[in-house]
């Protein structure tokens, strides 16, 4: 399950904290994404994830939960995701938040479902940015020299490009994509419809759909094809 994560080229992230109708949940779900994303920033506990997990568990499809909150790991998920922030001011957000959870749950942990994901956090304005303390004004030398760093110093298989609500440069994404040799690169942030779904998807191996899910759905389905094409 976890080498599937490379053929992903399209995933769902859906917020547990955040209603959705069962029929949109099932347009969702049979729209040919590759993957449903649970997470969030905020808002995310135990009983609201169980309860989108059982939702998207009735159909075929991999379900993963980005991790966010440890009162909120729920089992039963095909893989986790574990963000680590490689541009905080502050440890805890790239290591020590984790540390907490090994000596809490280590005899608990799946360690063959977990994959690491070094976050890059470039919108300022962001819930993720505010709470992780980010710097996020960097250029492009700079942003690259992260992205060297997780995917060749920590060789992590996942370098996310965190723009979370507005679309983001896409020369300094190819910036990123041009040093990454062996990491995959996800793209997240303001992909609202087919055009930034396209231009988003020329760069990046992964293109990760949320917030338009509950603002538009006709035009978040739209992004599946868009990417695919």
């Amino acid at each position: 399950m976890r080498d599937e994560i490379k053929t992903w080229r399209h995933v769902f992230k859906l917020d547990p904290d955040r209603d959705i109708l069962d029929d949109d949940l099932e347009l969702i779900c049979m729209s040919g994404t590759d993957a449903i994303m649970v997470g969030g920033s905020s808002g995310i506990t135990y009983d609201n994830t169980v309860d989108l997990m059982s939702r998207v568990r009735r159909y075929e499809l991999p379900c993963v939960l980005e991790v966010s909150d440890l009162e909120a790991v729920v089992p039963g998920f095909d893989l986790y995701m574990i963000p680590m922030v490689l541009n905080t001011q502050h440890s805890q957000w790239m290591i020590g938040r984790h540390v907490q959870a090994i000596e809490q749950y280590s005899h608990l942990i799946p360690w063959e479902l977990l994959i690491p994901e070094g976050y890059i956090v470039l919108n300022g304005e962001s819930t993720v940015a505010q709470l992780t303390d980010a710097i996020t004004d960097l250029d492009a030398d700079t942003a690259a020299a992260y992205a060297q760093a997780a995917d060749r110093l920590l060789q992590l298989p996942v370098v996310y490009v965190e723009y979370s609500g507005t679309f983001g440069d896409m020369e300094l994404a190819a910036d990123i994509r041009r040093v990454t040799r062996n990491a995959r690169i996800f793209y997240g942030g303001g992909v609202v419809d087919e055009q930034t779904a396209r231009q988003a998807s020329q760069i990046c191996d992964t293109v990760i759909v949320g917030n338009i899910v509950y603002n538009d759905l006709q035009q978040a389905l739209k992004t599946v094809s868009a990417v695919k094409a």
